[in-house]
């Protein structure tokens, strides 16, 4: 009965977690340096398809120069599904999400659509990895890029 309830009480403490990242990417331009270290754990391996990110301090610096550019940035989180970690994964949670960002210089809104695997130790992410299309994000938004990317896709759909 111990080990039931330790499991429930683990479990309610990784939620808390959850809540906190989903409050803190649900308007990411109003994180603090705080917020970061409130929901990512000291030793961090924060991924994305541009580059890895290795402890707080360059999670911090990492969003910190991000949102030196950012006019708002806010996710829209549409399914959490908990992961029972195996062998050759400590991933605990899939968070699928819609990113909607809009960059200083830019007029358009960059809507992108992307999933996060999460690993979750003591009520702080240890590993965050990000799967989106960087194409969609960056460089169909550089009208020479977008022009040639359209004429490939199309002649790729043939």
């Amino acid at each position: 009965m111990a080990l039931r309830f330790n499991d429930i009480l683990k479990r309610a403490m990784v939620m808390d977690v959850i809540d906190r990242f989903c409050t803190v990417y649900s308007d990411l331009c109003q994180v603090s340096q705080e917020d970061l270290a409130n929901i990512y754990s000291q030793d961090v391996v924060f991924i994305d398809p541009i580059k890895a990110h290795r402890g707080l301090a360059d999670v911090q610096s990492y969003f910190a120069h991000l949102l030196e550019r950012a006019q708002s940035c806010r996710f829209d989180i549409t399914t959490i599904i908990a992961t029972q970690p195996s062998q050759t994964t400590n991933i605990t949670h899939v968070v699928n999400w819609t990113m909607y960002l809009n960059i200083q210089k830019y007029s358009n809104e960059i809507t992108l659509k992307g999933t996060t695997q999460l690993s979750v130790r003591d009520d702080r992410i240890c590993y965050h990895r990000d799967y989106y299309d960087l194409g969609q994000m960056v460089y169909e938004h550089i009208p020479i890029l977008r022009f040639f990317i359209k004429k490939i896709k199309a002649r790729m759909a043939q």
